[in-house]
């Protein structure tokens, strides 16, 4: 694929769901508080599955943002590479339950897969249904974004700070 976008940063999750959306609700908060260059996009998301596809076969470097469902304690945080994490995925599901490692998997298959980092937090709630994060998550905005910034400045990217 010609032009390809150098970073996206794609946060996931479902906003309906407390906890689970926190990496949509950290892109919007990100995306009010840094103006990046033309090369980096911010993209919500959600829980769209194969639609996102194109963005990430569209770019060189995908930075995922999510939550991570282990029995850690609520509020770890955690960064690691597709390849660390590859080994203990379980097979790809059928179309009917496709997740977002599956849409990696299809952009391997196409040839067209990014470099894929992933910053993630042990979720508290993702149970009840309701648009509002806990607490802790909401703490977890900045260290996710210097995470987040070490990435960028890994590619020589930095980010101007929005002046409210």
């Amino acid at each position: 694929m010609a032009d390809k976008r150098r970073i996206t940063i794609l946060g996931l999750g479902n906003i309906l769901m407390k906890d689970e959306g926190f990496g949509v609700h950290f892109v919007r908060w990100l995306g009010g508080r840094w103006a990046f260059p033309e090369s980096v996009e911010l993209i919500e998301g959600g829980v769209m599955a194969y639609a996102l596809l194109g963005p990430v076969c569209g770019c060189e470097h995908l930075i995922v943002v999510d939550v991570l469902k282990t029995d850690d304690e609520p509020g770890a945080v955690y960064r690691f590479t597709l390849a660390e994490i590859e080994p203990k995925l379980p097979p790809p599901t059928s179309a009917h339950e496709v997740q977002f490692l599956d849409v990696l998997c299809k952009a391997e298959m196409l040839d067209e897969a990014p470099e894929v980092v992933f910053l993630c937090v042990v979720p508290v709630n993702i149970r009840d249904m309701d648009m509002e994060m806990t607490p802790l998550m909401r703490e977890k905005f900045p260290i996710v974004e210097e995470l987040l910034m070490q990435e960028l400045a890994r590619h020589g990217i930095r980010p101007e700070r929005n002046h409210a």
